[in-house]
C-alpha cells in the first residue's frame, strides 16, 4: 500500500526536494528553514502554481496553525452554527408548521439523510477528480438550497424535492476532511482536527441554543431557522472560494475503490471504526435517551443534560487530549477509546440498579467519559487515515471512512432499539462487549502499521523518536 513510510519530514533538517510514493511529497521536513513557496500541503506533486499561498502555510502567532486553516475552521463554526440550530425543530417544522403527518415528516428527514449515506461514496471520485475544495463548496450550495427550499416547501412534494439536496451533505463531510487534510502540515493534522472539533460542538451546542429562541416564534421562527442554515451554507462556501487556497492538484492513481479494497489494514481499521462509532455515537446518542426515560424514569430535560455533557467534554478536552496524543501509538488511542466506552456503557448498565439520584449520577459520569472516549478516538482517526492513503486516493479514503461513520449510525438505533425492547441488560453489555473487540482490534491492527505512520507525531519529531518504542 502506498502508507507515507518516508521519515524525512520528522527530521529538522535544511530542506531538499524530495519525492514520495503516494505520500506526502514535496513538503520540506519539519522545522526545516525552507521558503514560503516551497510549503506545499500534503501529497504535492503539481507545478508551484497549485500550491497553496504563502499564507496558508505560515503559524499564526502562538497557535502552532497555519493562518489559512484558521479561516476554514471560521468556516465549520458557521456551518455547525447553522446546521444546529435546525437539526433539533426539522421534524417540529414539517410536522406542527407546515402541517404534514409525523410520517412525511420523518420521511423527508430520512431522504436527507439517506442520500448523504448514497452520496458519500460517489463523492470520493469527484473529491480526487476536481479536489476537495471545489467539492465541499459544490455540496455547501447544494445544501443551502436544499434548506432554503424547505422554508418554502408548502406540499409535501416540494419537501421531498429539496430534500433530495441531501446529496450536498453526503459530499460535504468526506471533502472537508479531505481539504483539512491537504492543507495541514502532516505533523500538525492531528491538532487541525481538535480544533474543528471544538469548532463544531461549540457551533452546534450554540445553535441549539440560538435556535430554542428564533423557534419560540412559530412559523416565522422557524421558517427563518431554515433560511438562515441556509445562509450559514452559503458563508461557508463563500470562506472556502474567495479566502482559502486550493489543495495541490496530483497526478491520479488507478484503480479507484478498487485500491481502497485491497488495503486490508485500512479496511480493517473502517471495521473498527463502524463498531465504535455505533457505541461511542450512536448507542448513546439513541439508546443511552431511551434507556434512561423508560427504565431510569428521567425527565427529557435531565436527558438533555446529558447529551450536552458529553458535547461540551468535547469542547473543553478535545485540544489537550490531541496534545497529549503526540508520539503516542494512534492505534492504542483508538484502543483506549473502546476502552472508555466499554467502562462507560457497563456504569450505564449499572445505573440501572441504583437510586434514581445516584443512577443519573452515574450517567454524568458515563457522559463525560464518553465525550473524552470521542477526544482519544477522533485524534487519531482522520490523521491516520489520510497518512494511510495516496494523495490521489485521498477523496475515496474519506469518503469510504466516512461510510463507516453513517453504518455505525445506522446500526445503532435499528439494532439497539430492538434490543432495548427485550431489557436493558440485552442493549448495554452487547454495545459495551463490541466496543471491547473494537478495542482488541485496534491494538491488532498497531503491528500491522508502518511504523512512520503508527505514531501520533509531535511537530519537529525525529525519526528516532518516532521508532522509539
Amino acid at each position: 500500500m502506498y502508507y507515507n513510510i518516508t521519515r524525512a519530514n520528522l527530521k529538522p533538517a535544511r530542506w531538499r526536494p524530495a519525492r514520495r510514493v503516494g505520500g506526502d511529497a514535496t513538503r520540506p521536513p519539519a522545522g526545516a528553514t525552507s521558503p514560503p513557496a516551497a510549503r506545499a500541503t500534503a501529497g504535492a506533486t503539481s507545478p508551484p502554481a497549485a500550491r497553496p499561498s504563502p499564507e496558508a502555510g505560515r503559524p499564526s502567532p502562538g497557535s502552532g496553525l497555519p493562518r489559512g486553516l484558521w479561516v476554514v475552521q471560521v468556516g465549520i463554526f458557521l456551518n455547525a452554527l447553522g446546521w444546529g440550530a435546525v437539526l433539533p425543530f426539522e421534524v417540529i417544522y414539517l410536522h406542527s408548521g407546515r402541517g404534514f403527518s409525523l410520517g412525511v415528516a420523518g420521511a423527508v428527514i430520512g431522504v436527507v439523510t439517506g442520500l448523504a449515506v448514497l452520496a458519500s461514496p460517489a463523492a470520493g471520485p469527484v473529491i480526487d477528480r476536481i479536489g476537495a475544495r471545489a467539492t465541499a463548496v459544490g455540496g455547501g450550495v447544494a445544501l443551502a438550497a436544499g434548506y432554503a427550499g424547505l422554508a418554502a416547501a408548502h406540499s409535501p412534494w416540494q419537501a421531498f424535492a429539496a430534500a433530495a439536496a441531501g446529496i450536498g451533505n453526503g459530499a460535504l463531510q468526506p471533502s472537508q476532511s479531505a481539504l483539512l487534510a491537504a492543507l495541514a502540515p502532516p505533523d500538525l493534522r492531528h491538532r487541525v482536527i481538535a480544533v474543528s472539533r471544538v469548532a463544531t460542538n461549540v457551533g452546534f451546542g450554540l445553535g441549539g441554543g440560538l435556535g430554542g429562541l428564533v423557534a419560540a416564534h412559530g412559523l416565522a421562527g422557524l421558517v427563518a431557522l431554515f433560511l438562515g442554515n441556509a445562509v450559514s451554507y452559503l458563508l461557508y462556501v463563500a470562506v472556502l472560494a474567495i479566502a482559502v487556497a486550493a489543495e495541490p492538484r496530483v497526478e491520479p492513481i488507478p484503480g479507484g475503490y478498487r485500491h481502497v479494497l485491497r488495503d486490508g489494514a485500512f479496511v480493517w481499521l473502517a471495521g473498527i471504526n463502524v463498531a465504535i462509532i455505533a457505541v461511542g455515537w450512536g448507542f448513546f446518542s439513541w439508546v443511552v435517551p431511551q434507556y434512561a426515560h423508560a427504565n431510569l424514569g428521567l425527565s427529557p430535560a435531565l436527558i438533555g443534560l446529558l447529551l450536552l455533557t458529553d458535547a461540551f467534554t468535547v469542547a473543553i478536552a478535545q485540544i489537550p487530549v490531541s496534545r497529549l496524543l503526540e508520539g503516542r501509538r494512534r492505534t492504542t488511542a483508538i484502543a483506549i477509546s473502546a476502552a472508555i466506552f466499554t467502562g462507560s456503557f457497563l456504569l450505564i448498565a449499572a445505573a440501572g440498579w441504583m437510586r434514581v439520584g445516584v443512577g443519573y449520577g452515574a450517567l454524568l459520569i458515563a457522559a463525560i467519559a464518553i465525550g473524552i472516549g470521542e477526544c482519544f478516538h477522533t485524534t487519531a482517526l482522520m490523521p491516520l487515515v489520510a497518512d494511510m492513503a495516496p494523495a490521489a486516493l485521498r477523496g475515496r479514503y474519506m469518503a469510504a471512512v466516512g461510510l463507516s461513520w453513517w453504518i455505525g449510525l445506522a446500526l445503532a438505533p435499528t439494532i439497539g432499539t430492538r434490543l432495548l425492547a427485550v431489557s436493558p441488560g440485552a442493549a448495554l453489555l452487547p454495545a459495551a462487549g463490541l466496543a471491547a473487540v473494537a478495542g482488541l482490534g485496534a491494538l491488532a491492527l498497531g503491528r500491522r502499521l508502518p511504523v512512520a505512520i503508527s505514531r501520533t507525531p509531535r511537530p519537529a519529531m525525529t525519526a528516532r523518536e518516532l521508532s522509539s518504542g
